[in-house]
């Protein structure tokens, strides 16, 4: 499930930040989680739901691209604090330094969970180990410049390692991006299986925890 932000619209376009990579990236994930997983994945277009649709109670995982454009009305931060505190998990990617942003966010998120702190993530997370074991961060490709290294952070359930992620940032990375043309060989293969699997890993973890 896609999470939107802003007023509704009728037509999806890429202009609208929230909606790149839509909707090939999902598209095309799903038929890789399709085939290694017992899920049974929709794949074709996925739902697009607002931060205060109830439907968003409907599912456990949602995903958000370009979070640095990130608005909230007081009703979607309710509502969607209740979401995660209730069992939910969120994706946040296509995020990066270069283009600013996340100071909005953070300030955003910190209202929608009080007092919640982001943390940077290394290997030994279980996330990334979920389904595949990803042991070496380093090797995560950074889609926008080689020479920028991706950071994943998150925020836990009251700010405890102990507990389960609520929240897992891709920042200064886009891995839906490398999904949407990994049939096009605009990048290395190895690069958009990499891609995959932290997003096998997500799916899985928020599955399960």
């Amino acid at each position: 499930m896609r999470l939107r932000y802003g007023p509704p619209t009728q037509f999806v376009s890429q202009r609208i930040p929230w909606s790149h990579d839509y909707p090939t990236g999902e598209q095309h994930f799903m038929k890789i989680l399709d085939e290694l997983s017992l899920l049974n994945p929709f794949t074709q277009e996925t739902n697009i739901l607002g931060f205060d649709d109830p439907e968003l109670f409907r599912y456990p995982v949602a995903y958000m691209a370009e979070p640095g454009f990130l608005t909230l009305t007081p009703s979607e931060i309710g509502h969607f604090r209740e979401y995660l505190t209730k069992g939910g998990f969120v994706i946040f990617d296509d995020f990066a330094q270069r283009r600013g942003g996340w100071f909005n966010f953070e300030a955003l998120m910190t209202q929608v969970l009080p007092g919640a702190r982001f943390v940077d993530l290394d290997a030994a997370h279980p996330i990334f180990h979920a389904f595949f074991e990803i042991n070496d961060l380093d090797i995560i490709p950074q889609f926008y410049d080689n020479d920028v290294k991706p950071v994943f952070r998150g925020i836990y359930e009251d700010n405890d390692p102990a507990k389960r992620l609520l929240v897992m940032v891709n920042f200064d990375t886009d891995i839906s991006e490398f999904w949407e043309f990994s049939d096009t060989g605009l990048k290395p293969i190895d690069e958009s299986n990499e891609a995959y699997k932290l997003g096998v890993n997500y799916i899985i973890y928020g599955m399960t925890h």
